[in-house]
C-alpha cells in the first residue's frame, strides 16, 4: 500500500472530462487553479498523475451538447458520503502551455468537450493568472481502481494525494487512450496554434497539505 509520501499525486477533474480523456476524446486539460491551491494559483507537482473524477461544480450545460449525457447522472455516492470513487486511468504530462491571449480560446474549442463559454469563463477567472493547457498522454486502466472517499478530497483544489492507490500507475495494466501516431498528430496540430507551442513540464514539488 502506498503512503502519501511516496504516492503519485492525483489530478481532480470533472467526471465527464476524465471520461473524455480515458476515451481519447481529448488529449489536453485546461486549468486555472482553485481556492485551495497553494497561493491560489495552479502548480505542477509532478509529470505523472492519477486521474480522479469528481462531480463538484460539474453541470451538463457547461459541456458541449453531444457530451452532456456524461454528466447527466446523480452525484456519485462517494461524494455524498458513500463508499468509493472509481479511478479509471492515469496520465503523463508531456507538455504545458500558458495562455494569456483570449483569441487562443478559439483554437482550443474543438479540442475539448467543455462549452466555449465555460472555457472562456475559466480564462477570465483570476485574470492576472494565465490559463494552463496540459498535454496529457493518458492511459486507461484495464480495471478501474476503487478508492474510499475522503472528505479531504472535497473542495476547489486541483491536486490530492491518495495513499490507497499504487505508488506508480505505470505498473498497473493499462493501455494508451489513443495510438502514438494519433496522439503525436493531435498534439502537433494544437501546438501550432498555441503561442510558443508546448514546453517541457517543470514540476514545482509535491502539493502542500
Amino acid at each position: 500500500m502506498a503512503t502519501v509520501a511516496d504516492s503519485v499525486p492525483a489530478l481532480k477533474e470533472w467526471a465527464a472530462i476524465v471520461r473524455a480523456l480515458v476515451a481519447g476524446e481529448q488529449v489536453v486539460d485546461v486549468r486555472k487553479g482553485g481556492l485551495r491551491e497553494p497561493g491560489r494559483r495552479f502548480g505542477l507537482p509532478a509529470t505523472r498523475c492519477w486521474l480522479v473524477p469528481t462531480t463538484e461544480h460539474e453541470r451538463p450545460e457547461l459541456l458541449k451538447p453531444a457530451y452532456r449525457r456524461w454528466a447527466a447522472r446523480p452525484t456519485p455516492a462517494a461524494e455524498a458520503g458513500g463508499a468509493t470513487v472509481l479511478v479509471p486511468g492515469w496520465a503523463e504530462i508531456v507538455g504545458v502551455a500558458t495562455v494569456t491571449d483570449p483569441e487562443v480560446l478559439e483554437a482550443l474549442d474543438p479540442r475539448v468537450i467543455w462549452s466555449r463559454e465555460y472555457v472562456a469563463s475559466r480564462f477570465a477567472w483570476k485574470r492576472r493568472e494565465p490559463l494552463w493547457v496540459l498535454a496529457l498522454r493518458v492511459h486507461r486502466l484495464g480495471e478501474p481502481i476503487p478508492i474510499p472517499w475522503d472528505e479531504r478530497y472535497r473542495g476547489c483544489a486541483s491536486w490530492v494525494e491518495v495513499g490507497e492507490l499504487p505508488p506508480d500507475p505505470s505498473t498497473c495494466p493499462s493501455v494508451p487512450a489513443v495510438t502514438d501516431t494519433a496522439f503525436a498528430a493531435r498534439l502537433a496540430g494544437l501546438a501550432e496554434l498555441l503561442p510558443g507551442g508546448f514546453r517541457p513540464p517543470e514540476p514545482d514539488g509535491p502539493p502542500q497539505r
